[in-house]
């Protein structure tokens, strides 16, 4: 398997690292940086930035659950000839302030890597606006809700053995390896706050689903169970976006590892088939001139964003760009604040 499938198995857990030690690093090919929040300046957020021989497009990737990104490491050669990869170190995490929050907040922490990248990495970069997004496990979840949350922000987005429904993910974790984190990040139970957990959920915002996307799921995956991806697959139909979606199931691969009992050519077919995804896909995606939107705790594009008062709750946008008009309806308590672009 290669390394970077590896990485999504969730195996390594990094500690904690002193404040005092950070502090950004830099060598031809790989770069470990510290930056800012946008939306909280007293947050110190990490990454890696690892660099191409020629410019190139970039491809953001997060890690598994438990993880953190790989610590720095001087590299003379580049780790990946074809994109500048983004490695973005979720809040809480080793490296990065913040608490965890499972797709809350920790989702715009991405975009702002990728902002960072855009401002201080442009010789590197063949054109700013083509992002693609690629992770697994926990990371596979980031996926799912990065193509509700953020609309219009990548040009394509893979889904490994991710989490599309959190709800479900709970309820379904019998040992409790996840369920004490849930309890922490998102603060309750789906039983006693479900809506907290559905505005974390890809699958409540698959009407959303403006981007291309590549699932690839193992079918026999004890840790993230394929239905993930399947009910993700299923309500794409319903919704009429089938034609953004490609999947790829393997047959007899996950155990407790989601590529557990994966023949070497069936990880070729899942390298082979998520780079073909992003070759096929090299256009910005744009937002209708109007429309309508689900908003769960938030919604950034590129024409504006709708932020709830609350992570937890879930709204509706209906806008018309032509006219400037906007309605939020369906929140249940608290405001909300839209900023027009």
């Amino acid at each position: 398997m290669s390394e970077h499938y590896e990485r999504f198995e969730d195996r390594i857990r990094t500690g904690k690292q002193e404040a005092v030690a950070r502090k950004s690093r830099y060598s031809p090919y790989c770069d470990f940086i510290y930056y800012r929040s946008s939306r909280d300046q007293e947050l110190q957020l990490a990454m890696r930035v690892l660099k191409p021989r020629h410019p190139a497009k970039m491809l953001v990737t997060t890690h598994g659950w438990h993880m953190s990104i790989p610590p720095f490491e001087y590299m003379e050669e580049p780790f990946n000839k074809d994109y500048l990869v983004i490695e973005v170190d979720m809040r809480g995490r080793a490296y990065s302030d913040g608490e965890a929050d499972c797709n809350g907040w920790e989702l715009l922490d991405i975009i702002d890597a990728v902002n960072y990248v855009r401002k201080h990495y442009a010789a590197c970069i063949i054109d700013p606006e083509i992002v693609y997004f690629e992770a697994g496990s926990g990371g596979g979840g980031n996926a799912y809700a990065l193509a509700g949350k953020f609309p219009d922000f990548f040009t394509a987005v893979t889904a490994l053995c991710g989490i599309s429904n959190y709800a479900l993910w709970y309820n379904d974790d019998d040992t409790g390896e996840f369920r004490d984190e849930l309890d922490v990040w998102i603060g309750c139970s789906p039983e006693t706050h479900p809506m907290a957990y559905e505005s974390r959920s890809g699958l409540a915002l698959a009407a959303n689903l403006l981007t291309p996307l590549f699932i690839c799921h193992g079918e026999t995956d004890i840790r993230v169970p394929v239905a993930h991806a399947r009910r993700y697959v299923q309500q794409s139909e319903l919704l009429g976006k089938n034609e953004l979606v490609t999947y790829l199931e393997l047959p007899g691969v996950g155990t407790r590892d989601h590529w557990g009992n994966a023949a070497a050519e069936q990880m070729e077919q899942l390298g082979m088939r998520s780079e073909r995804h992003r070759q096929k896909h090299s256009q910005t995606v744009e937002i209708p001139v109007r429309g309508s939107f689900i908003v769960a705790g938030y919604l950034y594009t590129k024409r504006f964003s709708v932020v709830l008062d609350s992570l937890d709750q879930i709204a509706r946008i209906d806008y018309d760009l032509e006219y400037g008009e906007f309605k939020v309806t369906g929140h249940k308590q608290g405001g909300y604040t839209l900023n027009v672009y």
